[in-house]
């Protein structure tokens, strides 16, 4: 009984000592970190011998922060805004209007670029939601039942009436392609609508269209809004998909639609998105076919996207000002947006179904 009190005791004195070796070591290696990193920032002929044999003396360490240094500087460079000056970008857009004449069948992915313009931040620009906080400032939240389409926007929905694009695959939540007049058939909405709220109780789901935020509630895996359904009384939940959650609601998603367009597109169209998120959905890029025969890929975007390698043109221009030139070229007249008439039809339309989607 002894023995064993004697070896449980030196146990745990040996892991103890073990564990105080490592945060000794891991303090070491940071000192050694922050002195390198002293040394390396200044310039060469500045160091003075004890420094140059510091380097010597620690070139894995000096190796890792070289490498890092590296890393930073391409991240940056991603980060940045890139604008085609005027010869350049009109050039590009000539190429984009002849691949929209000739194509069959043309689907747009959005992002959170196209919104801008209605001034809802973006989430990776310079003054983007993600860049302010990764920064430590705070985001300003604005009232998003008050934007109104953009000029992109409504050329998107010209597109789709003059039948030169058959759908749209959009990321955005703020609602801004359905007050546009695109019609729902033509649009997957892939993270939900902040204007469309649920009841998965009844069968089929009820779908309420409010011209309010329903999420002033919800959060990350919580989605109930604290309304309840007017048929069942079951609780009413939000259509947001949040990062790590998979959707599972047909609509506002779409995922059948988006699938069936990009299975069919020869053309895909890319418009104010990073396509961080867009890159890891293989289904919307027929990563099924060879290389050779998916869809041809255009992309407008100020900044670095990951699949900008594949594409056959990249546009550097803000989306209503490339939109605008493409719609000279293609000869489409672009209507102003009007929330008036738009509210006093959907109303009159609610009416004669007998119900009131809006409240």
């Amino acid at each position: 009984m002894e023995e064993e009190a004697d070896t449980g005791v030196s146990s745990r004195a040996e892991r103890k000592a073990l564990e105080k070796a490592k945060i000794l070591k891991r303090e070491s290696e940071k000192k050694i970190f922050r002195l390198v990193g002293r040394v390396l920032k200044k310039p060469e002929a500045e160091r003075s011998e004890d420094e140059a044999a510091v380097l010597l003396l620690h070139r894995e360490t000096v190796d890792e922060l070289c490498k890092r240094q590296v890393r930073r500087n391409v991240l940056k460079r991603k980060q940045e805004e890139v604008f085609d000056d005027a010869d350049e970008l009109k050039s590009k857009v000539r190429q984009l209007a002849m691949a929209v004449k000739q194509a069959k069948h043309v689907v747009l992915y959005t992002g959170a670029g196209i919104s801008t313009a209605a001034s809802i931040p973006d989430y990776r620009g310079p003054n983007g939601v993600w860049t302010q906080l990764q920064k430590g400032r705070t985001v300003s939240s604005s009232d998003l039942s008050k934007a109104e389409p953009t000029l992109t926007h409504m050329c998107v929905r010209m597109l789709h009436k003059e039948k030169l694009v058959q759908h749209v695959v959009s990321q955005n939540c703020d609602g801004l392609h359905l007050r546009s007049s695109l019609p729902r058939h033509a649009l997957s909405e892939l993270h939900g609508n902040m204007f469309i709220e649920v009841c998965t109780s009844c069968t089929p789901v009820r779908e309420y269209v409010r011209l309010f935020d329903v999420t002033e509630r919800t959060s990350l895996h919580r989605h109930g809004t604290g309304r309840r359904c007017s048929h069942c009384g079951g609780e009413l939940r939000d259509t947001i998909v949040h990062f790590g959650e998979r959707g599972t609601l047909e609509q506002p998603l779409n995922w059948k639609g988006a699938a069936q367009a990009a299975e069919m597109a020869d053309v895909i169209l890319c418009l104010g998105s990073s396509l961080k998120v867009l890159k890891k959905y293989a289904c919307l890029w027929s990563m099924n076919r060879p290389a050779s025969k998916r869809p041809k890929l255009y992309i407008i975007n100020l900044q670095w996207t990951p699949k900008d390698v594949l594409a056959v043109l990249k546009i550097h221009g803000k989306c209503d000002d490339v939109m605008s030139l493409l719609m000279e070229e293609l000869n489409i007249q672009v209507p102003v947006y009007d929330r008036r008439p738009r509210l006093q039809s959907r109303r009159t339309s609610a009416a004669r179904r007998g119900r009131q989607p809006y409240s």
